[in-house]
């Protein structure tokens, strides 16, 4: 089966659980915006993604994209979906209206981009950078290259890369070597090779727009020599420019998106931002892609997870223990979503999905926020929000549509290992987004010694007390979510504390450490999700499943965390 996008599930998190359109409303580009318009660009979207998208989906993993010359050929009708994002003005959702975008929230844009990794992962990551960029350009661009550039970029016309690795380099963007010389007109001459650029050549657009992080020849050495120039693929003048795809690299999945080593010789270019400050400019374009990788795997996990469900409601296999179930009739086996084994598997996943989901909203209002509110002090705690959930959610997302790609592969048998059914493309293309973007586990170190060591959790300390506040103790889920974020900051303060004898103790303890705020942020979700739904079937059976088969692993990860910490804090260890 197809994926299918379900516009009633997203609408009832963002309009009941979230209350987000009168939020929305208090920033002064949606001061229009209301309920029907929310609900008229999902329903479009999902239209759209099911009708032109989703049935690409096996085809661009089993053709896959062809390399010959230099140039790179996409799957089958790959080019005419794109081309139906571009004339939707799908792509363009979010952009501002100056640059022919449509100005609307970034949570629809969030969305969307969760429905489309979900309908046709590979397709996908073609305009998967293109937010990212816009926000670069817009923050760091000069006033020339914005007006040649951002509309482009915008509207998807021509498509754009991160170029950052090296084969020498991989995560160490110190290392890079690329150079960029400065020339008499103002624009630069790039040299170098990069590795694993997505989209770095391909037939989906006339121009590519690359980003490429380099060193100019005064540069001090490490990462604060780093520059960031912008090389087109063709040149305003529209000739060719010198950037080469040298070869597209054979994936474990994933095959409909052309990852690309690309050879720049003298290429011309334009600098972004400030001289040696090409990191920071990056940046920008950095965090939204992590929040959009965190999207990927919601959407990698639901499409696992529908079809999982769909397959447990048409096999039967063996008698169901227990009750009777009302669709034995006259059957000689029970359907194996009947049988508790499967239940448990399907239900864990849907909570998962829900929760994640709730938190990944909440972050691309909060983005809104910290872009359009009149208080700084509310676009401050927005951006204390983003800082510190973004990370959280690019790990937990990508892990679990690994993990849960493989649990719900289980529910088909031996039949989920072969082609035929589908769900191992989910999980093979799944695998990589624990990847790029930087690790889960340069995530996990991102969030402790740079967001929680610095101010001794601080930070940390004041989101989960606003979470805490938006919960009522006299509730008992309520009560127990606030406990854990007791305990959490208590950790944090632990932690911080542990790492003044220790330097090397947050590393290894990191992974642990953002599991933690993982499934403290989840117990939030679903306790919002229960006051908001205190009697519905739909959400009912994962919040259990939650409580059940997810949450109890907070206790094991606070305790490894903690035990590291009072090894170090012991007074023999300090002696």
């Amino acid at each position: 089966m197809n994926y299918q996008p379900r516009p009633d599930d997203i609408r009832y998190l963002l309009e009941t659980v979230l209350g987000a359109t009168p939020r929305l409303r208090d920033l002064a580009p949606f001061a229009e915006f209301d309920d029907d318009l929310q609900s008229q660009v999902l329903g479009e979207a999902g239209r759209f993604v099911a009708a032109a998208v989703a049935p690409l989906n096996r085809t661009g993993d089993e053709t896959g994209c062809r390399f010959e010359g230099g140039e790179v050929t996409t799957p089958p009708g790959f080019r005419e979906a794109y081309r139906g994002l571009v004339e939707g003005g799908w792509l363009a959702l979010s952009a501002a209206p100056e640059h022919g975008g449509q100005g609307l929230p970034a949570v629809l844009e969030a969305i969307l981009f969760e429905w489309l990794s979900a309908a046709n992962h590979g397709l996908t990551m073609a305009p998967g950078l293109l937010h990212g960029a816009y926000e670069c350009l817009r923050h760091h661009g000069s006033a020339e290259l914005q007006q040649r550039y951002l509309p482009k970029i915008a509207s998807g016309e021509w498509l754009a890369t991160m170029c950052l690795t090296e084969a020498h380099a991989g995560s160490d963007l110190g290392l890079v070597r690329t150079r960029a010389v400065p020339q008499t007109d103002g624009s630069f001459r790039v040299s170098g090779s990069k590795i694993f650029i997505s989209g770095g050549e391909h037939d989906l657009t006339p121009n590519i727009v690359h980003l490429v992080l380099c060193r100019l020849p005064d540069a001090p050495s490490g990462p604060k020599g780093l520059s960031l120039v912008l090389v087109p693929k063709r040149l305003p003048e529209g000739q060719r420019n010198t950037v080469h795809c040298e070869r597209i690299e054979e994936k474990m999945g994933l095959h409909g998106s052309p990852t690309c080593v690309m050879r720049f010789d003298d290429a011309t270019g334009w600098l972004v931002g400030e001289p040696h400050r090409g990191l920071a400019a990056m940046f920008v374009m950095m965090n939204s892609a992590r929040l959009h990788v965190a999207l990927q795997g919601l959407g990698l996990l639901d499409a696992a997870w529908q079809k999982a469900e769909a397959y447990a409601r048409e096999r039967r296999q063996m008698r169901a223990p227990g009750p009777v179930p009302a669709s034995r009739g006259s059957e000689p086996a029970d359907l194996i979503a009947e049988h508790p084994a499967v239940r448990r598997i399907l239900e864990t996943q849907r909570a998962w999905i829900d929760g994640m989901r709730l938190l990944a909203y909440r972050t691309a209002l909060q983005l809104d926020v910290a872009r359009h509110d009149a208080d700084p002090a509310r676009r401050q705690r927005a951006e204390r929000w983003c800082a510190l959930v973004t990370p959280v959610l690019k790990a937990a997302c990508t892990q679990q549509a690994f993990d849960g790609a493989s649990a719900c592969l289980q529910v088909f048998g031996g039949h989920g290992y072969v082609r035929e059914w589908g769900i191992e493309q989910v999980l093979r293309d799944a695998r990589v987004t624990m990847i790029y973007e930087g690790t889960n586990e340069i995530q996990a170190i991102d969030l402790v010694q740079r967001k929680l060591l610095p101010d001794g959790g601080a930070a940390m300390a004041a989101v989960l007390i606003e979470l805490r506040d938006e919960l009522d103790a006299a509730r008992e889920q309520d009560a127990d979510v606030q406990r854990r974020f007791a305990q959490l900051r208590y950790l944090g303060t632990t932690l911080a504390l542990a790492a003044q004898r220790d330097a090397a103790l947050p590393f290894e303890v990191a992974d642990d450490y953002l599991r933690c705020v993982a499934l403290a942020l989840l117990a939030w979700s679903w306790a919002r999700i229960a006051q908001a739904a205190p009697d519905d079937a739909r959400w009912r059976a994962p919040g259990a499943a939650f409580q059940r088969f997810v949450l109890p692993e907070f206790e094991m990860r606070l305790g490894m965390v903690k035990r590291a910490c009072d090894a170090v804090l012991a007074p023999a260890a300090i002696a």
